[in-house]
């Protein structure tokens, strides 16, 4: 028997080894770690746009969005746990928990999900290819200034558009290296990232360390603890914790939030461990403890030595007040570093050391940004694939190669971000990809006492402190919150944009489902599901589930009708 409302799926099984792919499990903890190292690099990423959005307390922003980040990694290691047969991350293993309360709710994760981390590879390539630009030539030279309009989008957010430049082309030649190397399988994936791990860290590790040993750390960089404002003039000043402030510190957090939460891409290989039951939790656990350290002390080294900055060129407004042309700043506030362009040569700078040394670091933090491109496609391409094997998409991204890998899902996210690496505003594609990147930490949160209560008996390798679970679903709430307040402060529309984008899902689980399996889920799902001819799918969370998604529902409404920019 099946609850109709819910799923449908035949009854056979051969057990929950039954693949219709051919993952292979040839990685244990650490492969999946150094596969994962790719993370720390995210700080390169939005390290810029935190700090021009909240000002002085950027630091403390880093330090508590990544203490969120730690304690929702528990409950992902224990669902992760539940199902060692499968790839594809956490969103995979909570969409199992919500498939029973809605065909539709579960698809909603594992695509938001992919939505979040995918950008990773155009957002990186661009960076990467912005290192390479700035080193190489000077900024008023015909290379960096040439660019070929193709579409406008300045109805979605001013000055947005679609453009090919050097930028795209140096990042289209770095995305197609990193998939010829990912074409091989997890196992050349995980060596090649053991290289450029080691390499990569090493930077970020003397940017962290070195300021702090010098005692490039002044300390009016950092206090007093007040967001930015702004005075009548359009000039930056000390603001207030009032609802403005407070939205501000929003808008960082959530931000931060994209970058801090991603080391949870370590579960995404459980498939591929040889041992998935002791392998699981020591990856996500120790990679946690490395984004800790980089997340914590980077961006606390990155603030003292650069301070918020002072005025270049001041602003230009109208009779009635209006900007016509924001204020120009150096330091935190520099344009450069909003758009993360200018990152990396500051942070080449802060270790001292000459010419010399500054274009090595340089090197050595471009091999970072490739690293986080590296991550961003293995977990990714994985996340396409399994939501294929389980149901959620299209059949063709089930398709793997003799390697193991699989390519189809890896082409789609290679021809997604060819497209977003065309946008000229990067940060603005982040905000929006994070409003995805929340609602999926926010149903996954939820699975876990959602896993709790329907599956009591399961086997679990690691089990999560109850307080811990706890804390999780409380973040999940929290998160919500910080998205709601914060989300627009990067452009207007950006919440909007953000949940358009994540209900896309919707034709395209409707075309997989009751087009291509005609309403009927595949067999590889049936034991997950704990359905057999002689079972009723029985919910033992009842009503509570529902009552969470309109209780995450309100928070972002309420939250978001409240922030003042």
């Amino acid at each position: 028997m099946q609850d109709a409302g819910v799923i449908g799926v035949p009854a056979s099984v051969s057990g929950k080894a039954a693949q219709v792919a051919t993952l292979h499990r040839k990685i244990d903890w650490t492969g999946a770690f150094w596969v994962a190292s790719g993370v720390p690099a995210l700080v390169l990423f939005s390290v810029g746009a935190v700090a021009a959005t909240v000002g002085r307390p950027s630091w403390v922003v880093w330090m508590v969005s990544i203490a969120f980040g730690f304690i929702q990694a528990f409950t992902y290691a224990e669902i992760a746990g539940l199902f060692p047969h499968k790839s594809g991350g956490a969103s995979v293993y909570g969409a199992i928990a919500w498939v029973r309360y809605g065909k539709f709710i579960a698809p909603i994760s594992v695509w938001c999900n992919w939505l979040a981390w995918s950008p990773v590879l155009a957002i990186g390539s661009g960076l990467a290819a912005g290192y390479v630009l700035n080193a190489c030539f000077a900024p008023e030279a015909a290379i960096n200034t040439w660019h070929l309009t193709l579409l406008d989008l300045g109805g979605v957010k001013p000055g947005l558009f679609l453009r090919i430049d050097a930028t795209f082309v140096i990042g289209a030649i770095l995305l197609l290296t990193v998939f010829a190397i990912q074409h091989g399988g997890i196992l050349r994936s995980a060596r090649v990232t053991l290289i450029l791990g080691v390499a990569s860290l090493v930077p970020l590790g003397l940017i962290a360390i070195i300021p702090i040993l010098t005692g490039d750390m002044t300390r009016a960089h950092f206090f007093p603890i007040v967001p930015l404002s702004h005075d009548a003039s359009a000039r930056v000043i000390d603001g207030q914790w009032n609802a403005a402030g407070i939205t501000l510190m929003a808008g960082g957090l959530f931000i931060a939030a994209w970058s801090t939460y991603a080391f949870e891409t370590s579960v995404c290989y459980t498939r591929e461990f040889k041992d998935p039951h002791r392998d699981t939790f020591k990856a996500i656990f120790y990679s946690g403890l490395l984004c800790i350290a980089i997340f914590t002390l980077v961006p606390l080294a990155f603030q003292g030595h650069l301070g918020l900055g002072e005025l270049v060129a001041p602003a230009v407004l109208d009779g009635a007040g209006k900007v016509l042309t924001p204020a120009v700043y150096d330091g935190m506030l520099s344009p450069s570093i909003y758009s993360g362009m200018g990152v990396g040569s500051v942070m080449a700078r802060m270790v001292g050391g000459g010419v010399l040394v500054e274009k090595i670091i340089v090197v050595m933090l471009i091999l970072a940004v490739v690293l986080a491109i590296m991550t961003a496609m293995a977990g990714s391409s994985r996340t396409l694939y399994q939501a294929s094997v389980d149901g959620w998409l299209p059949r063709y991204l089930s398709h793997v190669n003799a390697h193991g890998a699989p390519t189809r899902a890896m082409w789609t996210d290679l021809c997604f971000n060819l497209i977003t690496l065309m946008l000229s505003d990067y940060v603005f594609v982040l905000a929006a990809s994070n409003v995805g990147y929340v609602l999926f930490n926010f149903l996954n949160l939820n699975a876990g006492w959602i896993h709790r209560m329907d599956r009591p008996q399961w086997e679990r390798p690691f089990r999560a402190p109850t307080w811990i679970l706890a804390a999780g679903t409380v973040l999940a709430f929290v998160n919500l919150t910080l998205m709601g307040l914060g989300a627009d402060v990067y452009g207007a529309g950006t919440l909007k944009v953000g949940l358009g984008f994540a209900c896309l899902i919707v034709p395209v689980f409707l075309f997989r489902h009751y087009i291509q399996d005609k309403g009927v889920f595949p067999r590889t799902m049936s034991e997950d599901l704990e359905l057999t001819d002689d079972q009723v799918l029985v919910k033992r969370a009842g009503v509570l589930p529902y009552l969470a998604l309109a209780a995450g529902a309100c928070v972002v409404w309420l939250s978001h009708s409240l922030a003042v920019y």
